[in-house]
């Protein structure tokens, strides 16, 4: 699939992509990254390609001091410069005599970025001084780092409000930054509270000062991403944000969506094509050592950013795949998902089944199959996530389904005092059906240890099978514990992984018919005899 990209700038060099993922997104509530973790994380952003990786706050926390020692004896990055994040020397002291500012060389990075007040209302409230001594603090802390070779950034931090409510002021923080040798100053908003036509207006006016500008914009409107490309619109050539948009609050401008719009849409050579390529894998990596949970309608790296549900859909895409898709997902390392619900039309069965690796080219048995597809839906099922269970009524239609084994019939026994106990019926080809007894920790693990004892010794692979999630769901045409239950079971062995749904009055039922179809999937299709 080509692209055309939509340019409305061409790209200024240089140009900064900055990662604040170590720092900023850390803040993020339940976020706790070790010193391991950062290493990692960093090792995985450079892989991006991204311009630079902010570590952390060295002699503000202890923890991330030891990041930056660590980084110097372990970290080897090809791609990224690591920069040590700290603030301007504080009121009364010198730089020379700070030791916040201090820790900032002990860091020995090449790059620091320093946070100064661009408010004046925070500069004589939170600072308590006088906005001449804010500015004499944040040339006294440039110069003394730029003495010591350092090449230095200067976040303004509140800049937006601060300009909204003296924008002679903020400006000047600008130009005394750039002044004492700051590369970059970065206008934050640190509230998250702009909208893109405001910061638009804004930055407008500030890039008349010469001065190489930078954004760093938080979520709180819901518009980081679209803030920061309306800065980059009106000319900053610097952009700071977090992979997958973590951060306190709301979060930050989410940079694998910033990434790829330039990248795209823009067609700035922010990363490469290959590194691009690794946007999902990556997003993704950072989710898992991060112990975040990925969010699947997060655009461009989502699980669900491709996923095509309505008949309507499914059929222009038969046609072509771009119909309904921006960007061709393998652009980012994403994939097209067909989903399977009772919205689901001939076309979105076919789309599925192929990707599945069948052919239901046949229009007679696609409608059939759509069709017994919507009636189990109204019943409760939902095959959006259980690709194992549509996989097997797909085969059933085409008459591909072996029956590998047979139940005639189960029972479960369930005593306060004592283990669950499961007694199963079940035959083989040649073979009539015997009992098989488990005993578990409630109803479904003695179903499930029943049905096991039962398949292992013809099917000795299943003995490697873990069933790794179970989720249940009460259906909306009930009424609490007499509803009709839905369970989803995820089920891996070796390196395969499937889900499989089951429908029933209660929750054992369900989950019988959940457990017998992860175990046909299993022997029919993962490892056929």
């Amino acid at each position: 699939m080509t692209m055309t990209p939509f340019t409305r700038l061409s790209s200024p060099t240089p140009f900064h992509v900055y990662d604040t993922t170590l720092r900023d997104g850390a803040q993020q509530e339940g976020m706790h990254l070790s010193v391991y973790d950062k290493l990692k994380i960093a090792t995985v952003l450079d892989e991006l390609g991204v311009s630079f990786i902010e570590g952390g706050w060295p002699g503000a926390s202890p923890a991330d001091t030891e990041f930056f020692a660590a980084a110097s004896r372990e970290l080897s990055l090809k791609n990224s410069t690591l920069v040590a994040f700290g603030a301007t020397r504080r009121v009364g002291m010198t730089a020379a005599t700070d030791p916040l500012t201090q820790a900032l060389l002990d860091a020995d990075t090449e790059v620091v970025c320093l946070v100064a007040k661009s408010h004046d209302r925070h500069v004589t409230d939170a600072l308590k001084t006088t906005m001449e001594e804010n500015l004499a603090m944040i040339t006294d802390t440039v110069t003394y780092l730029r003495a010591h070779g350092r090449r230095v950034f200067v976040d303004c931090e509140h800049f937006f409000n601060g300009y909204l409510d003296n924008p002679t002021y903020a400006k000047l923080v600008v130009v005394t930054a750039a002044e004492a040798g700051a590369e970059v100053a970065v206008l934050c908003d640190t509230n998250g509270g702009m909208l893109p036509g405001k910061v638009t207006q804004i930055v407008s006016d500030v890039v008349r000062l010469g001065v190489p500008l930078g954004i760093h914009c938080h979520n709180d409107t819901g518009c980081a991403v679209a803030n920061t490309i309306a800065g980059v619109d009106a000319g900053v050539m610097h952009v700071q944000g977090t992979i997958n948009g973590y951060g306190e609050r709301t979060g930050n401008a989410d940079l694998t969506t910033v990434i790829a719009n330039l990248k795209l849409k823009y067609g700035w050579d922010v990363v490469t094509d290959a590194a691009l390529g690794e946007l999902t894998r990556i997003s993704h990596a950072v989710a898992e050592i991060a112990d975040q949970t990925p969010a699947p309608r997060q655009p461009y790296v989502g699980v669900s950013s491709f996923a095509h549900k309505a008949g309507l859909h499914a059929s222009a895409i038969k046609v072509d795949a771009n119909l309904y898709q921006h960007i061709d997902p393998e652009l980012v390392g994403n994939g097209m998902r067909m989903l399977i619900s009772d919205m689901a039309g001939r076309a979105n069965v076919q789309i599925k089944a192929e990707q599945l690796g069948h052919d239901l080219s046949d229009p007679s048995s696609a409608s059939r199959l759509a069709d017994r597809i919507k009636d189990r839906e109204a019943a409760g099922y939902s095959y959006e996530a259980a690709d194992a269970s549509f996989d097997l009524l797909v085969r059933a239609e085409l008459g591909r389904l072996p029956e590998p084994f047979r139940v005639e019939s189960w029972r479960v026994f369930t005593d306060q005092e004592e283990a669950s106990q499961a007694v199963v019926r079940v035959g083989f080809p040649g073979e009539d059906a015997k009992p098989h007894v488990g005993e578990g920790n409630g109803p479904v693990n003695a179903l499930d240890q029943a049905l096991r004892e039962a398949l292992i010794p013809h099917f000795p692979r299943l003995a490697q099978a873990e069933l790794t999630d179970y989720r249940v769901r009460l259906l909306a045409d009930g009424h609490g514990t007499d509803a009709t239950t839905r369970v989803l079971i995820d089920t891996r062995m070796g390196t395969s992984t499937w889900t499989t749904v089951g429908v029933g009055d209660n929750v054992v039922e369900a989950s019988w018919e959940a457990l017998v179809e992860a175990y046909t999937y299993a022997v029919a299709v993962v490892s056929p005899a």
